[in-house]
């Protein structure tokens, strides 16, 4: 669903000043343009949104990346919008991040897939009206009417005499120039398309080959120490005692001292912190601390005890139902055949490469932060709150990220440097360890659902039924743990119910890539290949006569484009030379799945082969077919994101799990938690299906379906069933 930000309007009319302001600052020309949201549109009291753009004389053009860079490439794919519809040569384009500014740019955020739905009209009218004020200086120097005049990479150019100005020469004199309404500027076409469309490298790509300064970690200022904090492995415990004279004896330790913190799980924890004149000075010292944690309850937390008590629960009457359509007793009743089947997914930490940091200067009762954050504004009042100083104290400059994928929309690293900075009184930089960004993450949450379902005779579901065993407090869920009534198959089978009961949890949750959909499109596509197997169907098959014959089902935000799904469900099928699966060797097999999340429509086949004698697991190949609307803005960081996607998922599948002990995380790095190494990445094949609909965003909804569609390949290799992750390959031996 695209955000549709429209022109404020006042007394009938918008304010073309408040619209668009230009001014002349050496010779060039500085754009700053502004639309605001509609009531409702993105949240009651949503900032404005702004686009900046500078023209120098030279004909340079220097764009704003206004959105948080953590490797999705937007910081190029939202220049290039604007560079298109401004019509400058791509080449003559420079890029700078901009800094935390809600007043100035809105809402700036990497989530949700959301930065291309979000700003994709509005930056699109930014570089139009950038190129209506050139064109209007540039037809009166001559003299002429501006509909005279077309432009072209950089120039306005006058149609009938062939007479021509750069952008640089005609920059100095726009300031003059009356700012036009957005609303009567024509866009290009898309088949007059230059830059959005044509494959275009991350901005950065040479500076971070060459390790040129550009993430977090990189950041040094004048005058900066370095700190680490210690945290206590059960999540909120207190210090109930640390050696801080021994961590003050270590050779360059300049301030150890310990913080009382808050309650506030995404906030400031208590700890020790530790400043020295460099980060290894600072962790030697750490290591000196022997800190012991007062008690805490959380400490009587496993996943163990979750396990246990999900199972009870699951036999115990549900605590809410979510859904209910029809008479699903009846219905599995009456079923030809029926299938019970109880699946499971564990904690999972984010692992971005980047440990986090940030660095904070607290000086005359301001404070200035360097910070790899997705969220910077959430932030920002974080800190204000804790430290208790004005939000518009406080400047966030943003640096690239090395990797987020959701967790850094918590800013709990943030607030401690800033703490951290204060105590110190001069600039500081905090560094986590790998140890504590795996021990202290947001973890995607586990999950329990106990399904049934039956088939009747024609190979259709009738029958649908979920109990799904998850985490909060009373009937609060615990952060991205929750699941809607209208979650797939619910609205597409007659008799369908699904119930829900809850778990208290005191662990820290939040989204992971693709937030639920990461976990839910795992259970729900693999019992639907149950089902298929159960009514003696082809998987794939079987899903398109699922989806049915209505294009649309459902209204408004939660309507489901059964069409596209199926388009894309048909283009995977070809792709994957899917109807010649039974040629395939023995061990080897396909499955398939697909998955709707983020307002994208990615169906997927995995071509996976297992070994009888280890269990071991080769994926072959993935096929990926995806709807994301008419236009993909930079295909090649389009092909990037949905590739880096399906390999995350594979990681999911194949190796990753939090284990909760005694109220903390077991895992600490990458020897007990591993990510999918080069030598067993699959190749995988891309393809984007181009309908009518506004584009939308694409970091996130291919994950969801390489997870359902690897074990159901894995069961068509050896007939065994994947219904708990990750996948033990013990239990594959043949």
């Amino acid at each position: 669903m695209t955000l549709e930000l429209p022109i404020v309007e006042r007394n009938g009319g918008a304010s073309r000043r408040d619209l668009l302001k230009a001014s002349v600052i050496g010779g060039g020309l500085v754009l700053s343009f502004s639309i605001a949201p509609k009531a409702g549109a993105a949240g009651a009291g949503a900032q404005a949104l702004n686009a900046y753009v500078r023209v120098a004389p030279d004909g340079i053009v220097t764009i704003m990346g206004k959105n948080p860079e953590i490797g999705q490439g937007i910081k190029t794919s939202l220049p290039m919008i604007i560079a298109e519809e401004m019509d400058v040569a791509w080449e003559n384009v420079r890029i700078e991040q901009a800094d935390c500014d809600p007043k100035l740019y809105g809402s700036q955020f990497a989530g949700g897939s959301l930065a291309t739905p979000m700003n994709w009209d509005d930056l699109r009218k930014v570089g139009a009206v950038a190129r209506a004020m050139l064109v209007s200086a540039a037809a009166t120097a001559w003299n002429c009417p501006s509909g005279e005049c077309k432009t072209d990479a950089g120039h306005v150019i006058h149609v009938a005499t062939g007479r021509k100005a750069a952008y640089g020469a005609l920059a100095g004199q726009c300031a003059g120039v009356a700012a036009p309404d957005p609303k009567t500027i024509p866009l290009k076409n898309a088949k007059d398309y230059k830059i959005v469309g044509k494959a275009k490298p991350q901005y950065d790509t040479k500076k971070i080959v060459t390790g040129q300064p550009l993430f977090g970690i990189d950041v040094r200022v004048p005058g900066m120490l370095y700190a680490t904090y210690e945290k206590a492995p059960v999540f909120g415990a207190k210090v109930a005692s640390a050696n801080l004279d021994a961590a003050r004896g270590v050779k360059g330790v300049k301030k150890v001292f310990v913080v009382d913190g808050t309650t506030n799980l995404s906030g400031l924890l208590p700890g020790v912190a530790v400043v020295a004149d460099s980060w290894w000075a600072a962790r030697k010292a750490r290591n000196q601390l022997n800190t012991q944690w007062a008690d805490h309850p959380t400490s009587k937390q496993s996943s163990a005890g979750f396990n246990a008590r999900a199972a009870e629960l699951a036999a115990s009457p549900p605590q809410m139902n979510l859904r209910k359509d029809g008479d699903v007793d009846a219905a599995l009743k009456g079923a030809a055949r029926t299938v019970e089947a109880a699946y499971s997914y564990p904690f999972l930490a984010h692992t971005p490469l980047e440990p986090q940091n940030t660095t904070a200067h607290f000086k005359d009762g301001k404070l200035e932060i360097w910070a790899p954050t997705q969220n910077p504004q959430p932030g920002r009042q974080l800190v204000a709150a804790t430290l208790g100083i004005k939000v518009d104290d406080i400047t966030v400059h943003m640096t690239r990220c090395g990797g987020g994928f959701g967790r850094r929309l918590s800013n709990d690293y943030m607030v401690e440097a800033a703490w951290i900075a204060r105590e110190a009184g001069v600039p500081v930089k905090l560094l986590w360890t790998r140890e504590d960004d795996m021990r202290h993450d947001y973890y995607r949450p586990a999950g329990y659902h106990y399904f049934k379902g039956g088939v009747d005779d024609k190979g259709n579901i009738v029958a649908w039924q979920d109990h799904f065993v998850t985490f909060g407090e009373g009937e609060k869920l615990a952060s991205s743990a929750g699941m809607g009534g209208t979650e797939f198959p619910s609205r597409f089978v007659p008799n369908c119910k699904i119930d829900q009961s809850i778990i208290p949890l005191s662990v820290p949750t939040g989204p992971l890539r693709a937030p639920g959909s990461n976990a839910l499109a795992f259970v729900n596509q693999s019992f639907i290949d149950e089902l298929a197997i159960a009514a003696k169907a082809d998987p794939l098959a079987f899903r398109m006569k699922l989806l049915g014959d209505a294009p649309l089902v459902g209204a408004g935000p939660s309507a489901y484009n059964a069409g596209r799904m199926k388009g894309v469900l048909a283009a995977v099928e070809k792709m994957s030379g899917w109807a010649g699966r039974s040629k395939l060797p023995k061990g080897t097999g396909m499955g398939v799945a697909f998955h709707y999340s983020h307002a994208g429509y990615f169906a997927e086949v995995v071509q996976a082969t297992v070994t009888p004698a280890t269990g071991a697991i080769k994926v072959d190949k993935v096929w990926i077919a995806a709807d994301v609307g008419r236009q993909i803005v930079n295909p090649a960081g389009a092909l990037n994101q949905v590739q880096g996607a399906a390999l995350e998922g594979l990681s999911h599948a194949l190796y990753q799990k939090i284990t909760i002990e005694g109220g903390a995380a077991k895992q600490s790095n990458f020897g007990d938690y591993p990510l999918l190494r080069m030598a067993a990445a699959p190749p995988v094949e891309v393809k984007f299906v181009i309908t009518d609909y506004p584009p939308t965003g694409l970091g996130e909804p291919a994950l969801p379906p390489v997870i359902p569609a690897l074990t159901n390949a894995i069961f068509a290799a050896t007939g065994k069933r994947i219904r708990d992750l990750p996948i033990d390959t013990k239990q594959l031996k043949a």
